[in-house]
């Protein structure tokens, strides 16, 4: 399970030096952190919809890191941002979709 992100100087540190790619769902910011693990932020707007629904967003996209954390490559920084599009998502697609730019990323092992 990787640990979270949680300051916004780190958050910021990954938006401005990482590299990002997105699709449908999410989009996903990754940088180096030589440590080794990985850390997640997850980042869910207002856009996304009301509370209840940003936070079943991010238990799914925490749900997929836990459950898929050992096929990643570790040492990195990743933020990842819902886009409008996941509200109401299921688990698998949402997996899906953090796994296709984990791939386009080049960090799964």
């Amino acid at each position: 399970m990787s640990e979270s992100l949680k300051k916004n100087t780190d958050f910021q540190k990954v938006y401005k030096t990482g590299k990002s790619y997105a699709n449908k769902y999410l989009v996903m910011y990754i940088i180096n952190n030589g440590l080794e693990e990985n850390r997640i932020g997850i980042s869910v707007s207002k856009k996304v919809g009301n509370s209840v629904v940003r936070h079943r967003v991010t238990r799914l996209i925490r749900e997929t890191d836990r459950l898929n954390h050992q096929q990643l490559k570790t040492g990195f920084d990743i933020v990842v941002i819902a886009r409008a599009s996941a509200k109401g998502k299921g688990y698998e697609e949402i997996r899906s979709a953090f796994m296709h730019l984990a791939n386009l990323h080049k960090i799964i092992d």
